[in-house]
């Protein structure tokens, strides 16, 4: 008997193994995903909600991804046509430049600021950041304290900017968040975003010289990826934005300090790893559909005007279910605004929103319209003794005015008769 048995349990906990793992695997998307950058965000580009976040408020350096800002504001001030003069403070910068890299370019030689913003954003040209500040400033330091007054009209309170490029300086930092609301900003820009959505460009100068650069966002054209800037210094580590749409939705991610490694695809890989989980993953359910958000005190006169006062305690109930994404970020500052209007014994019939629930993020806010959840028929049942008091009293005076009408009446009849008489 005891050898029957063996088998059966053996094959009992072997199914049970098989079947936890299957149902293990399939909940894999709720997990979040474990990447190589020490900080990393995704953000939905149409409601402005975190999605994932890893120690986005840590400050990094940002390297080349400072682009973003430097591109913005060259959209914001220039026209794509208008010429730039190559600077002495783009000729002295380092590689990755044109002038270094590709071909060397002469102080004074020009481009367009169309091809300026390519070289800017699909090679990364450090020379070609310097160009763009001392063109759009008066020189590199005006280009600066224009940056940072971009950055404080942003609200972003944990950046600081120097250079034009982002190559190393301890006061040039960002963190995650405030890079992705840079990149938020700087990709909602027409001019901006079709440059980083190139794959490739030809970029001439004054002097004949022409460039063939292709984007180094090696995600570019794949799975709906629209667009991007990479980055990299040795005190950054590997940086990378991207902005990818599918599905009807956009959505942006930021991975910071990631290695670059021989092959460089480390940067890459974390960002399909939070990009694949940002599109899987639903929002949880903060509050259900007609739960009961809270509770008012009514006070109100049953025949209106007039009368005794009574009160009632009328359930305040929410009529779709309210939602969020559940990271740490949104755990600990998520925060909800009631907001009620004057309730009056009409409006608590539920037919019509008595006010809102405000779900707040840090960078999101949803309204949902709150409903009155009065049963029908209570404010009728409860007051049923007033109203028939009041019936009575109406009663009452109809049949005094109809006694005083019939008197009015009669006397006016006897007068009529003893007028003809």
């Amino acid at each position: 008997m005891k050898s029957k048995k063996l088998p059966l349990l053996l094959s009992f906990f072997l199914t049970f193994s098989l079947t936890f793992n299957v149902f293990a695997a399939e909940d894999t998307t709720k997990v979040e995903p474990e990447i190589h950058g020490k900080a990393a965000i995704t953000i939905d580009m149409k409601t402005g909600e975190i999605i994932y976040a890893k120690d986005i408020d840590k400050q990094m350096y940002p390297a080349s991804t400072t682009k973003l800002l430097t591109a913005l504001l060259l959209a914001e001030n220039k026209g794509k046509t208008d010429m730039l003069s190559y600077t002495e403070g783009a000729k002295s910068q380092p590689e990755y430049s044109l002038n270094i890299n590709l071909h060397s370019i002469d102080v004074g030689e020009k481009m367009s600021a169309e091809n300026a913003m390519d070289g800017l954003l699909l090679y990364s040209g450090n020379d070609v950041a310097y160009m763009i500040a001392e063109n759009v400033g008066t020189s590199a330091k005006d280009f600066e304290n224009k940056m940072n007054e971009e950055i404080k009209k942003l609200g972003l309170k944990n950046t600081h900017f120097i250079t034009p490029n982002g190559l190393h300086d301890a006061n040039h930092y960002t963190t995650a968040y405030d890079l992705g609301i840079i990149a938020k900003t700087a990709s909602q820009n027409s001019w901006v975003k079709e440059s980083m959505g190139k794959l490739k460009s030809t970029i001439k100068t004054s002097k004949g010289t022409t460039f063939i650069i292709e984007n180094r966002n090696k995600l570019l054209g794949q799975d709906g990826y629209i667009g991007g800037k990479t980055g990299y210094t040795a005190a950054a580590g590997r940086c990378l934005v991207a902005v990818k749409e599918k599905d009807g939705r956009k959505i942006l991610g930021v991975v910071m300090n990631s290695v670059y490694d021989q092959n460089d695809t480390m940067v890459f890989e974390d960002m399909k790893k939070i990009m694949d989980w940002s599109y899987s993953i639903k929002p949880e359910t903060l509050h259900k559909k007609d739960s009961v958000i809270t509770t008012k005190t009514v006070k109100y006169k049953p025949l209106g005007f007039i009368g005794p006062e009574r009160t009632i305690d009328v359930p305040v109930v929410i009529k779709d279910d309210s939602k969020y994404y559940n990271n740490a970020v949104n755990k600990s500052e998520l925060k909800e605004e009631i907001k009620l209007d004057n309730i009056t014994v009409a409006s608590l019939k539920g037919n019509n929103p008595i006010g809102t629930l405000a779900i707040k993020e840090r960078n999101a806010s949803k309204d949902y319209k709150l409903y009155a959840n009065v049963p029908k028929g209570t404010v009728t049942k409860t007051n049923l003794p007033i109203y028939g008091v009041a019936a009575l009293v109406v009663l009452a005076a109809v049949a005094v005015v109809a006694f005083i009408v019939k008197k009015i009446l009669d006397i006016k009849r006897r007068r009529r008769r003893g007028k003809y008489i």
